[in-house]
């Protein structure tokens, strides 16, 4: 027998009880797993999240999973403002933040532990409500294409510019808050939280923050141009805006926090506007980082040392050349895309670059010899444009203006059409990305959405067949 509808106040009632209890830390909610068939592919698409509620994966440049493998980390607008974590098998949802964060959810690599950026309003000021996530999502990506039909136009990263309260650093003990919240006995926020020191307002400290595999130091970026500029190399002229969008103005500059210590120091300055700080999961102290344009950079992609030395281009790219979504794949390499999204002959506000007269593709540049060879390209449409690879090296993985996912096994150049069509009238972008693993890969999707734009967590599995493929030639 269906229960009746409760009278308006009594409603009212039942949603202020779930709307306070929901916004505790370590609250759970129903799991929404489900299993799909890829209709063009046939490999099965494993929705950890099902529902429109505003779910944004972490971006490719950070981990997804806990160091376990159990769980995924989302952003996402169940509680609006706050993370979740997914279990991958059960498919359990918990919140793991409770007083919101900016931009980067940074999960370590060697403990349950999850680091966050949380910026105290200030003196007198009142707390701004939080975010949805269209514009947390937009923190360290930009788009390269026209928006999708029916799709919101990029935000810019959010909290640019504008005068800012103290930065604190905070560590979530996550292997707690499962145990608490699976056993219901949740306690405050306090317990599983620790503040890991606090960032100075003078430092204009933004989301873009990266734990260095120690777990003994975050990376960030420095806001403050007037602060960045005492930090430049003498004569050193700060670069103006590049392309359309009026970004990549600079100086700023990196900082680090020791996490033991709280102690703030800058590293180095540079003369443009940076953007996706990430560090290399295997080597302590090594950093990669870009030149923020929202488009083509005059040069993208960039590497420092945390102790200030060794700065410079990654890839030294050509005024042709349209670089963007660099990641980190393995110990000894980072994957990027130069993309071939655009006609040839053409010459707007972004030059002549991003067209197939010259070469495009999954570019994989070696940190050590700083060679770069293509992986693989599309024969056709906008060529591949966010990228990632397996740890173990063996795989590359990309998405395209279509959002289907396309595999590449590094050792025979194949390109696999892994999953199709998740929608261009999505939110957002698939932003592929492997597990610790190398046997799965995470986006977001808008494939089972009603409405064809809220994303939702998914998982696609490496085929079996292709993990267990042999080879006759012996690769290094």
């Amino acid at each position: 027998m269906p229960y009746p509808c409760p009278p308006p106040l009594l409603a009212f009632a039942f949603l202020s009880i779930f709307t306070a209890a929901s916004a505790q830390i370590g609250t759970r909610f129903p799991a929404e797993k489900k299993i799909i068939i890829d209709e063009v592919t046939g490999v099965p698409l494993t929705f950890l999240t099902t529902k429109a509620a505003g779910d944004a994966k972490i971006y490719q440049t950070h981990h997804q999973w806990t160091a376990d493998g159990q769980w995924l980390v989302f952003r996402s607008n169940r509680v609006p403002g706050q993370a979740m974590a997914v279990n991958e098998k059960t498919g359990d949802l918990v919140q793991v933040t409770e007083s919101g964060f900016t931009g980067m959810l940074c999960l370590a690599d060697h403990s349950m532990h999850l680091y966050f950026l949380r910026i105290l309003p200030l003196p007198g000021e009142t707390p701004p409500p939080p975010p949805d996530t269209a514009t947390l999502a937009s923190a360290g990506t930009a788009r390269t294409d026209p928006p999708a039909p029916g799709a919101p136009a990029a935000r810019d990263r959010e909290g640019r510019g504008g005068p800012r309260g103290p930065s604190q650093i905070i560590r979530t003990d996550l292997a707690k808050l499962f145990a608490d919240s699976a056993a219901g006995k949740l306690q405050p926020a306090s317990v599983y939280e620790h503040v890991c020191g606090t960032v100075p307002p003078e430092f204009g400290t933004v989301g873009d923050v990266a734990l260095d595999p120690t777990e003994n130091f975050v990376y960030f970026r420095v806001g403050n141009k007037e602060l960045a500029a005492q930090h430049l190399p003498p004569d050193t002229k700060p670069e103006p805006t590049f392309g359309p969008r009026n970004l990549g103005a600079g100086p700023t500059g990196l900082a680090t926090m020791d996490l033991k210590t709280g102690a703030v120091k800058f590293i180095v300055a540079v003369p443009f506007q940076i953007g996706h700080v990430q560090t290399n999961p295997w080597v302590p102290g090594e950093i990669v980082f870009c030149w923020e344009t929202g488009g083509k950079a005059p040069q993208r992609t960039w590497t420092v040392l945390a102790d200030g030395t060794g700065l410079r281009p990654l890839w030294p790219e050509s005024s042709f050349d349209w670089v963007t979504h660099e990641a980190v794949i393995t110990r000894d390499e980072v994957a990027f895309a130069v993309m071939g999204h655009r006609k040839p002959g053409i010459n707007d506000d972004w030059g002549t670059s991003g067209t197939r007269e010259h070469p495009t593709g999954l570019g994989i540049v070696n940190l050590r010899t700083r060679e770069m060879r293509f992986a693989g390209q599309t024969k056709t449409g906008s060529g591949l444009w966010h990228v990632h690879g397996s740890p173990d090296g063996r795989w590359a993985v990309g998405d395209d203006f279509e959002r289907n996912i396309y595999l590449i096994d590094r050792r025979s150049d194949e390109l696999i059409l892994l999953s199709a069509d998740h929608k261009r009238t999505a939110s957002d972008h698939p932003h592929p990305t492997f597990s610790a693993d190398s046997t799965r890969i995470q986006i977001q999707s808008a494939l089972i959405a009603e409405d064809g734009r809220s994303m939702n967590i998914c998982i696609i599995p490496v085929p079996e067949k292709l993990l267990k493929r042999t080879y006759a030639t012996k690769f290094n």
